[in-house]
């Protein structure tokens, strides 16, 4: 029966789908409805009807699921950041668990009982190392920071986010204020004109420290004296106020040029017992403590006896390469932005590593370059973006052959795509173990192990 728009329709949420959106089947239909929890009974409004699916609006909650909870967050129905503030934190890990198992078995062909389970992080408020801001303006005209809503540029206003780090929401009201009184203006993506575009912080969970790098569409901005000697009274802990320069016409966060208006150009934190310097660009886990149970799970897997050639792929500022360094007997890692590169360089040093070493290269080329070098590593590392595995860095490791590949994800469906790949290939999926660190949003890391 064809589902009619607008019509309301009494159901029950049956199931998740992978960004968090309740699912119902109404008439046989998969109706996608946000903001809801498996177990809800409800009225549902029809807004949109397609082919082979339809999405709906809750208009009445019948009878609550028994893991729904009230959101904490007074803009958890508006903002996109987070999709799971209205359930229990049991019920999220559980969703997120079966999200990868699910993706494992439908788009992998693989045994779902190869994952182990999942980690859930010991809090879920504030976990976030990093904040990016985008700023605008209300309908009043007053300066605004906060997060966009789904799928869209409308910012929803937001001046305590429950998991960023209050240092980061200290540091975005102080920029906000300077931004109003100084007649600073956002900028407008749809009129490509204004000054401000993000405010950028990062916090060293271990070391205290914070770092606020303005993100800035013009090459003049006024009163930053002012607005450095306001933040150095507001925030104690800033070592570091940075200028980054971004002219470009799409959403890149960042531009190539980054200047030091005050302090250290480089955040400094701890992680798995290694210190590390970090550039802005550099990649870095946003959440500290399950970063170190990912990481540890990683080594875990590498097997690692202090007699293996590891080469880590998408290395970052070198955080997974150090961690192996420790075991292993060399490690090489691989990284294409040069300031994560000339980061990890400087951390292998720091913390004493000699026997790592990093290549400035995209992935793939650098393992077409290794393969053709006839570089066998016995472990190979990937940390791969949400994208996963482009075909040719599939191809490289491939004709390598390492005898374990440890795969880190940050997305079970790329994740799966490149194990069913590799296990066509002649590699096995041996064992999976997921990890929220992004507690109260869709996203979930996952840590596999595949072999010869």
């Amino acid at each position: 029966m064809e589902l009619i728009k607008n019509k309301i329709y009494r159901c029950q949420i049956v199931d998740y789908t992978a960004d968090g959106t309740g699912l119902a089947k109404i008439d046989g239909r998969a109706v996608f409805v946000p903001r809801t929890a498996v177990g809800d009974q409800c009225d549902v409004r029809i807004v949109k009807v397609t082919k082979n699916v339809a999405y709906g609006r809750l208009e009445r909650l019948i009878v609550p699921s028994g893991a729904r909870i009230e959101p904490a967050c007074p803009v958890a129905d508006k903002c996109g950041g987070c999709c799971y503030q209205h359930i229990t934190y049991e019920e999220e890990l559980r969703a997120k668990e079966k999200k990868v198992r699910d993706a494992l078995t439908r788009i992998g062909a693989q045994d779902g009982a190869l994952l182990a389970g999942i980690t859930g992080a010991p809090t879920t408020e504030h976990y976030r190392n990093k904040a990016q801001y985008p700023v605008g303006r209300d309908t009043d005209g007053n300066i605004v920071t906060g997060f966009y809503r789904p799928r869209s540029h409308d910012i929803v206003p937001v001046d305590r986010c429950l998991i960023q780090s209050e240092t980061a929401d200290r540091i975005a009201t102080a920029v906000r204020q300077w931004m109003q009184e100084f007649d600073v203006p956002p900028y407008d993506y749809m009129a490509k004109r204004g000054a401000v575009r993000h405010i950028y912080v990062r916090v060293g969970e271990k070391s205290g420290e914070s770092q606020l790098t303005l993100i800035a569409a013009t090459r003049k901005m006024p009163a930053l004296d002012e607005l450095v000697h306001r933040l150095r009274e507001v925030e104690t802990s800033l070592t570091g106020i940075l200028i980054n320069h971004n002219q470009r016409g799409d959403n890149v966060i960042l531009g190539d040029r980054t200047d030091v208006l005050w302090g250290e150009p480089m955040l400094e934190d701890r992680l798995c017992g290694h210190s590390f310097l970090l550039s802005p660009e550099a990649f870095y886990q946003v959440n500290h403590a399950q970063a170190e149970r990912l990481y540890a799970c990683a080594v875990e897997f590498a097997g690692l006896t202090g007699e293996e050639t590891v080469i880590d792929l998408y290395c970052g500022a070198g955080t997974i390469t150090l961690t192996l360094a420790e075991r292993a007997k060399t490690v090489i890692g691989v990284e294409i932005v040069p300031e994560a590169v000339e980061n990890a360089r400087q951390n292998a040093t720091r913390n004493g590593m000699d026997n790592v070493e990093f290549l400035c290269a995209d992935a793939g080329q650098a393992a077409r370059e290794f393969a053709a070098r006839g570089v066998s590593p016995d472990v190979l590392v990937v940390d791969p973006p949400r994208k996963g595995l482009d075909e040719q860095t599939r191809d490289a490791i491939l004709k390598m052959k390492p005898p374990r590949v440890v795969y880190v994800s940050c997305d079970p469906a790329t994740l799966a795509r490149d194990v069913r790949e590799l296990t066509g290939a002649g590699y096995q999926l041996m064992r999976a173990q997921a990890f929220d660190l992004f507690p109260r949003t869709g996203h979930v890391e996952t840590v596999a192990l595949l072999c010869t």
